[in-house]
């Protein structure tokens, strides 16, 4: 969620998320990673923008994240709200190079 947050605030040409969203601000410390995204979303929608489409690539060598691609997607429609035909989910791991492949990290592109 943090990956595709900072796509929308870049998109509208708003500081990333951490300088958005400092965790030294008790409103943001311990947040949970959708609060930040409603609240970019929130912007988004502010300056009357919509979700015209987003791709989002999750990079992670385990646990296979294809059998969950659709829920992924469901809650990012309903985050982002917007249509099913505007998401797109992909998976992929690392061939066991580096610390994404090695199981130790996670990766996310959008």
């Amino acid at each position: 969620l943090h990956t595709i947050t900072d796509a929308i605030l870049g998109a509208l040409c708003l500081p990333d998320i951490g300088q958005l969203f400092p965790d030294t601000d008790p409103q943001w410390k311990g947040a949970s990673s959708d609060k930040f995204l409603l609240e970019a979303v929130r912007l988004m929608e502010e300056r009357g923008y919509v979700m015209g489409n987003l791709d989002c690539t999750i990079i992670a060598q385990k646990p296979k994240l294809s059998p969950h691609k659709g829920n992924i997607k469901n809650n990012l429609c309903r985050l982002l709200n917007a249509d099913a035909d505007v998401i797109n989910i992909k998976a992929k791991t690392h061939e066991k190079v580096d610390s994404i492949g090695e199981e130790r990290s996670i990766a996310c592109h959008a």
